[in-house]
């Protein structure tokens, strides 16, 4: 009986004693790769470790579809968005919370009071929760496989929605994909292979005819943590009457007698170097890159055309502040850092369209991303052989 006593006295003393790993000791055979958010890989286990040092500290979190689908009613393209949302960690005990503030509802005033009411009557949201496995100091190291290897982009449900099938996400047909996966100073980019797996063996005419085998559909989806820009952007209103596109939100400290209802334009940040000068270079110019992989003569011909967006540019007062480059061999096209115009091929001819990663805050671009239609290249030139007609008179 003293013993049972004696040894539940020593519980609690046993719990206390624990302690949490330092991160040197928690990833002393692993391979860390600093920048942004540093991060390990373990080549062990295929796991992704996460160190984190910002707490209640915005940033931006983005997604992406590197490796598409191929389909254009379907519309899971390569290089599509998943847009951008703004986020920071928030620690309690031994969990890490990555909370999304809503910025659809919000008070631009200096009252706190006054921008606490509005935070406290809409719901944020709680994009993923870590659990605490090492300390070192202020900073903490978390496993980060599971909130990489999921369904981000809503793969399953578009499937769904299209009526192609119950695809669900496989975790057993998932992993990292290093080769796509870098770190920067002030932007975190880790790539991951994603399957989704249909259980009854059934998909669309539309999966059917894309995917070597509708027992699996396999892609890949890219995360970007990235450093938001400074509060140096200047916000312009948008006037309906403007070929923009606008971002909105309501201001609840808006006077009674004005619109709650805020438009402003999303657009890219640009300013002179010598504000006071008729034409003047820019302080940082907007640069598209092309993708590599159009071939020629298109790929000189798009950046031909799209290099007479500069003449617009300069009746506006700016130097040589558009530019269109071909993508290096060394940059990854979903690089937050790189505006791009993709070259993307679909197993039938579809749309060309943009997107962008915006800033919520402001509608500052993060990253404009351009994506054409390959086969849409081909149905012009057929049109226009049509047209021209260039055919002997024996074949009419």
């Amino acid at each position: 009986m003293y013993r049972i006593v004696f040894l539940l006295l020593l519980v609690p003393s046993a719990l206390l004693s624990q302690k949490l790993p330092t991160i040197e000791e928690k990833t002393a055979s692993l391979q860390k790769v600093e920048g942004f958010f540093n991060y390990y890989w373990d080549e062990s286990t295929g796991k992704c470790w996460l160190e984190v040092n910002r707490f209640d500290t915005e940033f931006l979190y983005a997604t992406s579809l590197p490796s598409g689908l191929g389909s254009n009613d379907i519309g899971l393209d390569r290089g599509l968005m998943g847009g951008g949302k703004v986020v920071s960690f928030s620690k309690v005990g031994r969990k890490l919370l990555l909370v999304q503030p809503n910025y659809s509802y919000r008070a631009t005033s200096k009252d706190l009071a006054e921008k606490r009411a509005v935070d406290q009557s809409f719901a944020q949201s709680v994009i993923w929760g870590f659990t605490v496995e090492a300390a070192t100091g202020n900073t903490v190291l978390v496993d980060a496989t599971d909130f990489l290897l999921r369904d981000a982009m809503q793969v399953s449900n578009r499937l769904r929605r299209a009526q192609q099938g119950n695809f669900t996400f496989d975790k057993t047909r998932s992993a990292l994909y290093l080769p796509r996966t870098r770190n920067f100073p002030f932007n975190t980019e880790i790539e991951v292979t994603i399957s989704f797996t249909n259980a009854d063996g059934s998909a669309g005419a539309m999966v059917q005819s894309v995917a070597p085998s509708t027992e699996a559909i396999t892609l890949r989806l890219h995360h970007s943590l990235v450093q938001l820009p400074d509060s140096g952007f200047k916000t312009r209103v948008f006037d309906p009457r403007s070929s923009f596109i606008p971002t909105s939100y309501f201001d609840y400290s808006t006077p009674v007698a004005e619109p709650i209802d805020k438009h402003f334009v999303i657009r890219h940040r640009l300013q002179k170097v010598n504000p006071t000068a008729a034409v003047s270079e820019a302080v940082k110019p907007i640069i598209y890159y092309l993708d590599n992989g159009t071939p020629e003569p298109i790929r000189s011909a798009l950046l031909e055309g799209a290099s007479w967006w500069n003449q617009a540019f300069e009746a506006a007062g700016y130097k040589d502040a558009f530019q269109v480059r071909v993508l290096p061999d060394s940059a990854d096209p979903m690089d937050i850092r790189y505006n791009m115009i993709n070259w993307v091929h679909r197993s039938t001819r579809g749309w060309s369209y943009g997107a962008s990663v915006v800033d919520p805050r402001t509608g500052e671009i993060i990253k404009g991303q351009v994506s054409l239609g390959s086969l849409r290249v081909r149905q012009d030139y057929l049109i226009a052989q049509g047209l021209l007609a260039p055919f002997e008179s024996r074949f009419l």
